[in-house]
């Protein structure tokens, strides 16, 4: 097999010759898996880039991916395929082997992000305009199911009930698919077994204006954060009969509430040391609640309103970032003293933290300063910079096989 002239060399060559006459990128020409690469969402010019996280390099940037302006991103159970949700409604299923578009949908007007199913078979997308959520094949993009987000009492004859902005769209184990109606303040789960016959439970009641939400990495739990209260819900997915209960109700009781400028999330994995690192609304606060009572254990002054509050994957810190007017600021939290041990100045408009697999370095995106910084987690210090175009989100193939996203 040492000789150049062997199948197997003619064979790889003859591929390499044919993906750069097909017009791919010359990176795609090269062997290599996918666990090291991710995408960063250029949301100005509705493009992502395709890097590899260990290199710290740009590989090649798709294009024509619409409005990307809160856009997100899953990945297939094998790490190829990114799927790209737009603002704009549109899902574009990306390889990042070959960096194109395999397919792209317009499936809605509005739309707030997805998920794909445990079995990476099905990607569902959560939206606005129609409310509801719209379930698709992974592989061919084709339609399964549609779920219009329809509340409140029945509609007269020949009327039509009100439909909810869908909001917190999650992947949970068995096939299932957790999302929370804004308008309505519930909480629904769609049993995805039969493919194109979703069993819809629904829980009312759950809160006001349910407005992101998580599952816990162990896929127990659904903690639906509320906007229009103090509060949030949790639902157990292994007793679903228990129904829904509150956490942290009336966090705020007594203070009066800052103006808030960007809505937090709670899909940044806040998740250590048995606690659960939580965004307060309104206030300069993370909130620490004890993951098996859901009992507030602490609070944590930050320098602003925390926006991503996300835990390095070992557990020992928590990175956050936060709202105008401090969006230029990272501040870092040791978990077990509960304590700030840094505050960082990436630059103004830091929009997403992603951490590398194991944690030794996060990625964060720069908006205003037209870049993504990547720091390292041990010595906190700058080690690395990407030109990018306004970027947001920048999400790393890892996340195909976690729970929850």
């Amino acid at each position: 097999m040492t000789d150049s002239h062997s199948p197997l060399r003619r064979w790889l060559a003859g591929t390499a010759l044919a993906v750069l006459m097909s017009g791919f990128p010359a990176a795609a020409a090269e062997l290599r898996g996918t666990g090291d690469l991710g995408i960063v969402v250029e949301r100005a010019a509705g493009r992502v880039m395709v890097v590899e996280n260990s290199t710290r390099q740009r590989l090649a940037a798709v294009e024509g991916l619409g409005d990307l302006s809160h856009a997100s991103a899953v990945f297939s159970r094998d790490a190829r395929y990114a799927y790209v949700f737009g603002r704009d409604g549109g899902l574009s299923k990306v390889d990042l082997l070959t960096a194109t578009v395999v397919k792209r949908v317009q499936q809605a007007g509005n739309s707030i992000g997805g998920a794909i199913s445990e079995d990476g078979r099905l990607v569902a997308v959560a939206n606005y305009e129609p409310g509801g959520v719209r379930v698709f094949d992974a592989d061919t993009l084709d339609p399964v199911a549609d779920i219009p987000a329809e509340y409140g009492p029945p509609a007269a004859e020949g009327a039509s009930r009100p439909r909810s902005k869908v909001v917190g769209l999650e992947d949970a184990p068995g096939n299932r698919f957790v999302f929370s109606l804004y308008d309505a303040g519930e909480i629904w789960i769609a049993d995805l077994s039969t493919r194109s016959s979703p069993a819809v439970r629904k829980f009312t009641g759950i809160g006001r204006q349910p407005y992101d939400a998580l599952v816990t990495p162990d896929g127990r739990h659904y903690i639906a954060g509320l906007f229009g209260e103090d509060g949030l819900a949790v639902l157990d997915l292994w007793n679903p009969d228990r129904g829904v209960r509150r956490m942290l109700d009336g966090y705020g009781r007594g203070e009066q509430p800052l103006p808030v400028y960007k809505m937090p999330h709670l899909e940044g994995w806040g998740f250590a040391d048995g606690k659960v690192f939580l965004p307060a609304i309104g206030r300069h606060e993370v909130l620490v609640v004890d993951a098996a009572t859901w009992r507030e254990v602490g609070r944590i002054p930050v320098a602003g309103q925390p926006v991503f509050v996300m835990a390095r994957p070992d557990g020992r810190q928590i990175w956050v970032n936060f709202a105008l007017p401090d969006n230029h600021l990272v501040q870092v939290l040791d978990v077990p003293s509960l304590a700030v041990v840094s505050t960082l100045t990436p630059g103004k408009g830091v929009l997403h933290l992603e951490f590398t697999p194991r944690g030794e370095q996060v990625w964060m995106s720069v908006r205003d300063l037209d870049t993504v910084k990547v720091y390292d987690t041990g010595s906190l210090k700058e080690v690395g910079t990407l030109p990018a175009d306004k970027p947001s989100g920048i999400f790393f193939t890892s996340r195909a096989h976690r729970i929850g996203l």
